[in-house]
């Protein structure tokens, strides 16, 4: 462990200005919390050699957290200590969790490597709420998600609030950028998967009439929009089904996560409900 005490010292400038969502970290990103370090650490990814530049904790938290030391020094990977207010001046905002990585991006995966072996897809379109991304992998690795895969005006999932807000299961999803849908969706329908669109629209199919009729059924994938615009009109018509959440009288519409956290327990369940049945 390297004891460092003034913000200038330079390897901490993996850390510096964390708030500016807009600064691209280039060939590497931020990982927060105990629980996201934990699970980058029991990755492939994680302990490929290099892969993590350093780790950095309070003081406070060096100590209670023995045993991410002793791996990150069986995986000879640099632990760097400074006090909390060191940690502040540097990143801009109060790390009052303690514990930051700085890791390197490991290459793009390709659509082909997340079709692989996967039942259930999430496809995102628009997705530009950090939060509201890193909910949706919290939520597709909770219910049987495979994989994700995001459009080009979606944002960073390797972002620093997305990475947190997802437990760390961004760093274990399989995930990857595609092309326009109007493109990427023929491919996946080709591959053998139900494309069904999420969205508010009363003409669409109510969610659990389309879990008893086999809608949801695997293999599928689940096609979400941006709150507030929803799908594009091209991607509604490129879905196979269209799908809605009934709400209350003056309620449109649920969070875009929670909705696929909805979409996909109803999935899940009608699949259970279907394995137990008698041939």
């Amino acid at each position: 462990m390297w004891q460092i005490e003034e913000p200038e010292d330079p390897r901490l400038s993996d850390y510096s200005n964390l708030t500016d969502a807009a600064s691209a970290r280039g060939n590497f990103f931020i990982v927060e919390g105990v629980i996201a370090l934990n699970r980058l650490l029991g990755t492939a990814g994680g302990t490929k050699p290099g892969s993590v530049r350093s780790v950095l904790l309070t003081p406070n938290r060096a100590a209670s957290l023995g045993s991410i030391v002793s791996a990150c020094e069986s995986l000879s990977i640099p632990v760097l200590v400074a006090p909390r207010e060191v940690l502040s001046l540097v990143t801009g905002f109060d790390v009052h969790r303690g514990v930051l990585a700085a890791v390197n991006r490991a290459e793009d995966a390709s659509v082909e490597s997340v079709l692989l072996d996967a039942q259930r897809l999430v496809v995102l379109e628009a997705i530009n709420d950090h939060e509201n991304l890193g909910s949706i992998f919290r939520n597709a690795a909770a219910l049987g998600i495979d994989g994700v895969l995001l459009d080009q005006r979606c944002s960073d999932p390797l972002y620093r609030r997305s990475i947190r807000v997802s437990l760390g299961h961004v760093l274990s999803t399989p995930w990857c950028r595609c092309a326009e849908l109007s493109s990427s969706l023929p491919v996946l329908r080709r591959a053998g998967y139900r494309l069904v669109g999420l969205t508010p629209r009363v003409e669409a199919q109510v969610v659990g009439e389309a879990a008893e009729e086999g809608v949801l059924d695997a293999p599928v994938a689940f096609v979400l929009g941006a709150e507030g615009g929803g799908l594009t009109e091209e991607t509604l018509q490129n879905c196979d089904a269209l799908v809605r959440i009934p709400m209350s009288a003056g309620v449109d519409s649920l969070n875009v996560a929670t909705s696929l956290a909805v979409v996909a327990s109803f999935a899940a369940a009608a699949a259970a409900a279907r394995s137990t049945e008698p041939n």
